[in-house]
């Protein structure tokens, strides 16, 4: 069991797992698995990864309020350098600001999480992605 763990630590980094754990579980739930073991949890993962998804984007003022200017989406096969330094990685290319990265499976929304790296707006000058 140790080398299990070593390598899935190798494929998603511990903050991004406390956001996918428990849709991992609610999806064993979802399909009479009572009381999910650590490697069911763990099967799921290696089951759900692959259609995993990052959409990053970034608050803009829009009209007196606020939007999310989107950026980026990353499938699960380009996320590594993301999910081990995301300050980093989104700072790197977009600059500073109030950053939001939705994670989706598919269709399925699965967990929120907010980013605020420091620097200038580099991302005023990125055309918004075209979401479907």
């Amino acid at each position: 069991m140790e080398r299990a763990w070593y390598t899935f630590f190798h494929v998603i980094a511990a903050w991004c797992w406390n956001l996918l754990e428990p849709y991992l579980t609610r999806n064993l739930l979802n399909r009479g698995v009572a009381r999910p073991t650590r490697k069911q949890v763990l099967e799921e993962f290696g089951r759900v990864w692959p259609a995993l998804t990052a959409t990053i984007g970034v608050q803009e003022p829009f009209a007196g309020t606020i939007r999310f200017k989107w950026l980026v989406r990353l499938p699960s096969a380009e996320m590594a350098d993301f999910l081990d330094a995301p300050d980093e990685w989104i700072g790197g290319r977009y600059g500073g600001g109030k950053f939001k990265m939705n994670l989706h499976h598919g269709l399925h929304f699965v967990n929120t999480k907010n980013f605020k790296p420091t620097g200038d707006p580099r991302w005023l000058a990125v055309p918004a992605l075209e979401l479907d």
